[in-house]
């Protein structure tokens, strides 16, 4: 998600600064967006402190920010009484608090410069939960939380933010999962139809550019979700229905 952004912000002539963990991943993309100002910085977001130093490093070089995108985000799949405790603390880590971490990292920019704009990459899964993502969905739906609660505490500073709520779309973290997931997963999740990183990105930013605060790319996403938070129990009893045709239990 992260690089389609990149390409298409770039094509704009935005002047891009790209975090990520991984220093040949980010040279990739630098290579690749040849022609576009584009500075790097290898940083883990789920580390506060190498946030900030990234944050400030990037500024020296290019000036302050004017956009900040949360993108980062990691994503398993198991049963509740499968998973280790220490992956549930991993999501939260990268999903939740490496959002919160760089947006604290960005807002002294913003509150400086009088405005800025804050786009969180959240999930489908941020607003329905579904079986299989007990790690998972709460981290998104951390990041949904605090959005809102930003939304309403920063406006009156001039700091937009935007929630963005795929459903799943083809990228390497939903591939990493894919050989081993549950059948009741996929009978829940593949309700709606997986969608290509370039669709959502493409919605990413059509819906930035409308002003739009919530921001579901894809018609068969946005039905799921507003059954779902509409009409609660039709959307339970259809979920519910998908699962009893496949579920299988816990292990013995």
């Amino acid at each position: 998600m992260g690089r389609k952004l990149a390409e298409i912000l770039a094509r704009r002539g935005a002047n891009l600064c790209l975090l990520a963990r991984d220093r040949a991943k980010l040279e990739q993309v630098r290579a690749e967006l040849a022609g576009s100002r584009v500075e790097t910085s290898v940083c883990d977001v789920s580390d506060p402190a190498a946030v900030e130093a990234a944050f400030q490093d990037l500024a020296s070089r290019t000036g302050a920010p004017e956009v900040l995108i949360n993108c980062a985000g990691v994503l398993t799949e198991g049963l509740f009484e499968d998973q280790a405790l220490e992956e549930f603390h991993r999501l939260m880590n990268i999903n939740y608090f490496g959002t919160l971490y760089c947006i604290r990292a960005a807002l002294p920019f913003f509150q400086a410069k009088g405005g800025g704009r804050i786009v969180n990459i959240a999930s489908s899964g941020g607003l329905l939960g579904a079986f299989g993502y007990a790690a998972y969905c709460p981290s998104k739906f951390a990041v949904v939380g605090l959005t809102e609660v930003l939304r309403a505490e920063l406006k009156p500073q001039n700091i937009i933010l935007h929630l963005v709520c795929p459903g799943e779309f083809n990228s390497p973290m939903v591939e990493g999962i894919t050989e081993g997931r549950t059948p009741e997963n996929q009978a829940v999740v593949h309700t709606i139809p997986v969608l290509s990183a370039d669709e959502v990105a493409r919605a990413v930013i059509a819906g930035v550019e409308k002003g739009q605060y919530l921001i579901i790319p894809g018609l068969m996403t946005k039905l799921t979700i507003g059954l779902g938070r509409t009409l609660p129990f039709v959307g339970r009893a259809m979920v519910d229905a998908k699962i009893g045709k496949c579920y299988r239990g816990p292990k013995k």
